[in-house]
């Protein structure tokens, strides 16, 4: 039977969620303990990856396993007790048997937060900026990620993708107490993308780039003409969508 696993996690103490040698990784430790919980090796596939330090309030993973309903029933559980508190199980659900946790995602959405005074109860959640943005000229160039597909300007230098086409259908900056929310929503993202997007968009913030300098950069598929890559620790991976169609209807104790 294969199964969908729904988890979060606090990146900090983490190089990542795929497994590194030499470099302690999400995939790793929770494949551990589901294979020591199961008496069995277990292989998770993750929807993604996440970069060292980012954040997932909600990551999803398959992995294929014979269960009693017994111990089905208690994995959530089990697996939150095995480990550290900085991962949290809240999902277990039965798909079809060639769903896959990757290419069967709709869509993924990310957040990045941004905190204009300091606070030491944020550190590591959020990126400490100090100066004044407009953030009207940054939700202007924030609507102008829809209009384009090929985002080879934000993607990692040799990531190996295959295409560099994406399908943006939401950027935008909320205002937020003492700080600001950047929430992006796409089919999928390249390595790095959320980050460098961010970076280009706090230097229109600032009035470093115009928004014809901010498309043009868009246009030119350059990582070397984007900004910086906003600090992982600002990021969370939020919310990932999939097709109602590969869940088998029955239900699981969460």
């Amino acid at each position: 039977m294969r199964y969908f696993l729904s988890f979060s996690y606090n990146g900090l103490n983490y190089h990542g969620w795929q497994i590194q040698k030499n470099a302690n990784s999400v995939q790793e430790v929770i494949e551990d303990a589901l294979s020591n919980i199961l008496r069995l090796k277990v292989k998770l596939t993750g929807a993604g990856r996440t970069d060292t330090g980012v954040h997932a309030k909600l990551m999803v993973a398959h992995f294929d396993a014979q269960i009693s309903n017994e111990l089905e029933n208690n994995l959530l559980y089990l697996l939150n007790k095995y480990l550290s508190n900085d991962i949290y199980f809240f999902g277990l659900k039965k798909v079809i048997k060639n769903a896959h946790a990757r290419f069967d995602a709709i869509s993924r959405s990310y957040e990045y937060h941004i905190n204009f005074t300091k606070n030491p109860f944020s550190q590591g959640f959020t990126y400490h900026f100090n100066d004044s943005l407009d953030v009207k000229l940054m939700n202007i160039a924030s609507e102008e990620l829809k209009v384009y597909s090929d985002f080879q300007a934000f993607s990692k230098s040799n990531s190996g993708v295959k295409t560099y086409i994406c399908d943006i259908n939401l950027a935008e900056w909320s205002i937020l107490g003492n700080g600001l929310i950047f929430r992006i929503k796409a089919n999928r993202f390249l390595r790095n993308m959320v980050r460098s997007i961010v970076g280009t968009l706090l230097d229109v913030g600032l009035k470093k780039l115009t928004l014809k300098e901010f498309s043009d950069i868009i246009e030119s598929k350059n990582r070397n003409n984007a900004g910086f890559s906003a600090p992982a620790h600002g990021l969370f991976l939020t919310e990932i969508e999939y097709p109602n169609s590969i869940f088998i209807n029955e239900s699981i104790k969460k």
